[in-house]
């Protein structure tokens, strides 16, 4: 009997063949790796240059001062030095992923902060309250930046550098010239500078591991039985594994006793880190598995193509300047909490640059379309990373700021090589 496909379907069947290719491959580890491999020949680095940042500048200083960097005082330091610049990036990730800027960011954190400050200081509300005004500030800048980027069509440098102008202004107003406002309240104070129990931290590293693996496993075997491509059953092992080691030996690290004194006991994991892990979730959840974050990734990469397949692009780019200066408003609190008071520079200076550099240096392309939460993260911990080691050295302020600005040169640089090989290579 003949086995000829007929000329009619002998198109449709090498079709399918090429655009199932990769559900007709190998699912070992091996064609694992060299899949991951011929990814990064094409420029597909994600976070590999920031977590191999952190491991060299982590051998670096321990190297240089071993009997410092690594103490578990200097590590909880570390943590809580990277939390409002880590925040700040993670609400520029989104902005970034349009491939626009918001340079107002910073100076958005500041005006939260003192829309905090005064509410609980002179105005003797609750925390709540306070909280809820600054954050509902923080979205109404967003709210105007992005029409004024969306509907008004000014491009955003400009309407976000006339903003980083003015809010400063207002931050001015609210504090007044030369002063500083306190805070004092409690529960603001402890999100920066008080650690949670013990064994709530051991519980809820438990907790996330087994629940990363379980997620990871289900995926897996729903891939499986559904006959998708699915990775190798080792790497979700080993994935999971390096997530669950991370997150016990830093709850054990952060656990010992790190107090000067034997008459005081300070030990456990910050607050403040399990409000940026709670953060990171619901973002990373956002951008990957809800149909606004792909609207995002198809908005960030073409926005005419996302027009025309019936993406409201105009509500996307309000929404992300609304997320951003919304999670820049969580920055600013927690700076308040760090500094226990708020003052007219808020915000200001180098803030809005550290936290531009942590998303690049993290993985986030500056071109957009390319990018994810964690890359914050990863970049606020090189950035605080490399100040914490400097200054242990002794090394001059000038220096700090010199060297701060060639790593994310270079970051922005393996940004820039990264897109012209995703172009020679057709992805």
């Amino acid at each position: 009997m003949s086995t000829e496909i007929p000329e009619g379907k002998e198109t449709a069947v090498s079709m399918a063949k090429s655009d199932f290719a990769i559900d007709l491959g190998r699912h070992d580890l091996r064609a694992a790796l060299q899949d991951y491999w011929g990814r990064l020949r094409a420029g597909e680095l994600g976070a590999l240059p920031a977590a191999l940042g952190l491991i060299s500048l982590i051998v670096l200083f321990t190297a240089i001062k071993p009997d410092t960097f690594l103490s578990n005082t200097n590590i909880a330091n570390l943590f809580t030095q990277a939390l409002p610049i880590s925040l700040l990036a993670m609400g520029l990730v989104f902005v970034l992923l349009l491939g626009e800027i918001d340079l107002s960011a910073g100076v958005t954190s500041g005006v939260a902060a003192a829309v905090l400050a005064k509410l609980l200081t002179d105005a003797g509300y609750a925390w709540p309250v306070a909280v809820i005004s600054a954050l509902a500030a923080g979205i109404v800048l967003g709210a105007v930046i992005g029409w004024l980027v969306a509907v008004v069509r000014i491009p955003s440098f400009v309407v976000t550098l006339a903003f980083f102008l003015g809010l400063q202004g207002v931050i001015l107003w609210l504090i007044g010239e030369g002063g500083t406002v306190a805070v004092r309240d409690d529960v603001i104070v402890a999100l920066a500078n008080r650690n949670m129990p013990i064994w709530l931290g051991w519980t809820l590293a438990a907790a996330c591991s087994a629940g990363y693996a379980g997620l990871q496993l289900l995926r897996w075997r729903r891939q499986r039985s559904a006959g998708l491509h699915s990775r190798p059953l080792q790497l979700v092992l080993l994935q999971a594994g390096a997530i669950a080691a991370a997150l016990l030996i830093g709850t054990a690290v952060l656990s010992v006793d790190r107090a000067p004194s034997p008459l005081a006991v300070v030990a456990g994991v910050p607050w403040g880190v399990l409000l940026v892990g709670v953060l990171l979730i619901g973002c990373t959840f956002v951008l990957t598995r809800t149909p606004f974050g792909r609207h995002v990734y198809a908005v960030g990469g073409n926005a005419e193509a996302a027009r025309r397949a019936g993406i409201n692009v105009t509500r996307i780019r309000i929404s992300v300047f609304m997320i951003g200066s919304g999670l820049a408003a969580v920055s600013g609190i927690v700076a308040a909490s760090r500094l226990m008071s708020v003052n007219t520079a808020a915000g200001g200076g180098d803030t809005l640059l550290y936290a531009v550099g942590a998303a690049v240096i993290g993985g986030t392309s500056l071109f957009g379309g390319r990018g994810k939460a964690r890359d914050a993260i990863l970049g606020g911990l090189v950035i605080a990373m490399i100040q914490n080691g400097l200054g242990l050295i002794g090394t001059s302020a000038y220096l700090t700021l010199l060297i701060t600005g060639i790593v994310l040169l270079f970051a922005a640089s393996i940004d820039a090589l990264a897109r012209r090989r995703r172009g020679s290579t057709g992805r």
